[in-house]
């Protein structure tokens, strides 16, 4: 893989969350969606206490999500 081709940001820790977690990150973004209009460390600490996400991981979805 070229450095053109490697994913940056957010989206590069979505091999590691869904290995770790055992779900794909379309799961992760379902959770966010229906939790509503939270700012972003509202949307990690839900993520972090009701689904016991690390904060790196949380943090990666919980940015790409309000990107996107």
């Amino acid at each position: 893989m070229t450095d053109q081709q490697k994913v940056k940001g957010p989206a590069s820790y979505f091999p590691s969350i869904e290995k770790t977690y055992g779900h794909p990150v379309s799961h992760w973004f379902a959770i966010l969606n229906a939790a509503g209009a939270l700012k972003h460390m509202e949307l990690v600490a839900l993520l972090k206490a009701e689904h016991k996400l690390g904060h790196g991981h949380a943090n990666a979805l919980v940015a790409y999500h309000l990107k996107n």
